[in-house]
């Protein structure tokens, strides 16, 4: 069911509306026309009708064949249905559809400024979040440097360190173990 709508209900007006409109035809512009708002409600409501008409016998059938009624030069019906039905319907009810599209259009606008402004809020504390996190990184990983690595560093192989500073060779410990008890000796913590 789905190739012979695509060409027939969507390729084939599409070509001829082409053509239309290149030879500034305006009388085919119209007849185009008029299919593709006709074509473009059958497709809404086809939405909902295959949810419920799909058990019915022939439904995809019926629905090309509907397709066909609309592009037939001899029936016109895109022309017919058009004319008796859709433009007097917009025609008595323009006024509230372009209010109702109006609010829409406000409120989406409305919408996309406050969700804008969220994302924006979300990804200014994503990024404060992520250079606080690198920097707390940074500054774990200079702690983790004690003087003896300093010393090395510098090519000084005495040892001018005193012996109760404790050397951290991960960055992952928290906090360095003392090597004496508090109540013992001096009351260094062994942290550097």
């Amino acid at each position: 069911c789905f190739f012979p709508r695509l060409i027939f209900g969507t390729l084939y007006p599409a070509y001829y509306s082409y053509k239309a409109v290149k030879s500034k035809d305006i009388k085919e512009y119209v007849k185009w026309m008029m299919y593709w708002i006709i074509f473009a409600l059958f497709t809404t409501a086809e939405t909902f009708t295959d949810i419920f008409l799909c058990w019915f016998p022939f439904y995809y059938e019926l629905k090309i064949a509907f397709v066909a009624w609309l592009l037939s030069p001899y029936t016109k019906g895109s022309s017919l249905l058009y004319r008796k039905f859709v433009h007097p319907t917009l025609s008595s009810k323009e006024k509230e559809i372009d209010d109702c599209l109006i609010q829409a259009k406000d409120r989406s606008y409305d919408a996309l400024v406050h969700f804008g402004k969220r994302g924006l809020n979300v990804a200014a504390t994503a990024a404060v979040m992520a250079a606080s996190k690198g920097q707390g990184a940074l500054s774990e990983r200079l702690r983790s440097f004690s003087m003896q690595d300093l010393s090395t560093i510098r090519g000084d192989s005495s040892s001018t360190v005193p012996p109760s500073v404790t050397v951290r060779t991960s960055s992952k410990q928290s906090h360095p173990k003392p090597s004496r008890s508090a109540s013992e000796g001096t009351g260094s913590s062994g942290k550097c």
